[in-house]
């Protein structure tokens, strides 16, 4: 009988051996971040949201998740606490709790996903799924506890902090009032949509000192009587450029097309499509180059959440730029000065033209990009593959961020100029961005 016992012990500490923890390989993968922040972005495109909007859904959730893997890692990053405007410090674990710094990060991303989208809980399920995860991978009871309470110690913070950005305010904020006089904007068709989010330009920066920083000179002045005014020659651009695409230059303006809610008539039957918005297509992008360069998981933190910021920041200049000057769009004037039926290549967005908002972001991010990984990067775009468009691939971020840039004129949605000027604005933003946060320390 004691033979027996004493079997059955070896037997069993033999399979607990065997069993060992393996939460260190399931929980600081970082393609489980990537797959997270992926998961954020189906929620952000099923449910509509605008494209600056969803910038900033994107850059809290990031920024929680970043705190978390700053405070587990001060070797080798540095909290946003003082650099972010009115972010102030965030606590450190409590003495005596062990925390699994990764895992925290997903919760906390999470959390705050689930605040600032809608509808409410979105992202439980998948946290419930993290949470089983991280238990059937070994994580100690101790360990898991303080994690969930700590990351929900930072995202409570977070998320307090997010709550002075001015966004609610907007919410309730004067309309826009559309004025028919030539050279402003007014609604186009299909929808005739009222302008979308015309106090973003008020929300808080994340790093620029205001709004206001970037302003670029005045678009050109008005004027479809002569031939050889600058306004008139941009159109006229435009309008042969639309009339006469290349099987390649469609393929540009459906690959960075991005439209959120694209509204199709087809007769009397009307339905919408939805695609990511620009902001969802470069935090793709991010997960790319993270996967591509092998990064470990808190510099794929990193790089989500500094690419995050210079795109948010870069829509709120963009968006002031936009209902300062309320340039008018192509399709407006073409309409009604030259033919009636044209129709641009893609959907026409809801607000002023310039600048270009897709210009601005794109340039913003690529820059923040180019920083970690060089200006010499290799890749292959498939991020618009599950909407039936084949990838591109780009020898560099600044070429994929050009090539989105000229789409919108392909698209036939903005001038050329006003894609040009967007680049530059995005190309400062993002080394404004580089300059004065420093969160990777090695």
């Amino acid at each position: 009988m004691k033979k027996n016992q004493l079997l059955f012990l070896l037997l069993m500490q033999l399979f607990f051996a065997c069993k060992k923890p393996n939460f260190d390989k399931v929980l600081h993968d970082p393609e489980l971040y990537r797959t997270t922040v992926k998961k954020l972005n189906d929620i952000v495109l099923e449910n509509n949201f605008p494209p600056v909007v969803a910038s900033r859904n994107y850059t809290y959730a990031n920024i929680a998740a970043y705190e978390v893997i700053a405070k587990g890692d001060t070797a080798n990053y540095k909290s946003l606490a003082g650099q972010l405007t009115g972010l102030k410090a965030i606590p450190s674990v409590a003495k005596g709790k062990e925390v699994d710094y990764q895992f925290a990060a997903l919760l906390a991303f999470c959390q705050v996903g689930n605040a600032v989208t809608f509808p409410e809980g979105s992202m439980d399920q998948y946290v419930a799924e993290l949470k089983t995860r991280a238990k059937e991978a070994g994580l100690p009871s101790d360990v898991f506890d303080s994690s969930v309470e700590y990351a929900d110690t930072v995202a409570k913070r977070i998320l307090k902090w997010s709550k002075a950005d001015h966004y609610p305010q907007t919410r309730s904020a004067s309309k826009y009032t559309v004025k028919q006089e030539d050279g402003r904007w007014i609604p186009t068709p299909p929808m005739y949509a009222s302008a979308l989010e015309p106090h973003w330009g008020e929300i808080r920066p994340m790093v620029l000192d205001s709004a206001s920083q970037l302003i670029p000179a005045n678009p050109p002045v008005f004027n479809v009587k002569d031939k050889k005014s600058t306004f008139y020659q941009a159109l006229m651009q435009v309008k042969n450029i639309v009339d006469s695409l290349t099987v390649e230059q469609k393929h540009v303006a459906d690959f960075w097309d991005d439209n959120a809610f694209k509204l199709n008539v087809i007769g009397h039957a009307m339905f919408a499509t939805k695609k990511f918005s620009p902001a969802g297509h470069w935090m793709n992008i991010a997960g790319i180059a993270t996967r591509n360069s092998k990064s470990d998981f808190n510099k794929t933190v990193c790089v989500y959440t500094k690419t995050a910021i210079g795109i948010f920041d870069g829509f709120i200049n963009c968006w002031y730029l936009k209902y300062k000057f309320n340039y008018v769009r192509p399709e407006t004037v073409i309409k009604k000065y030259f033919n009636a039926d044209w129709k641009p290549y893609i959907q026409t967005p809801p607000f002023p033209e310039y600048t270009s908002g897709h210009a601005v972001i794109s340039s913003a991010a690529a820059e923040v990009l180019t920083s970690f990984y060089g200006d010499k990067f290799n890749y292959t775009d498939n991020s618009e593959s599950e909407f039936g468009i084949d990838s591109l691939s780009f020898k560099s971020f600044r070429e994929a961020a050009a090539s989105a840039s000229i789409s919108r004129v392909y698209g036939g949605i903005h001038y050329k100029n006003s894609c040009k000027v967007g680049t530059a604005e995005g190309q400062e933003i993002g080394q404004i961005v580089i300059k004065k946060l420093k969160m990777n320390l090695k």
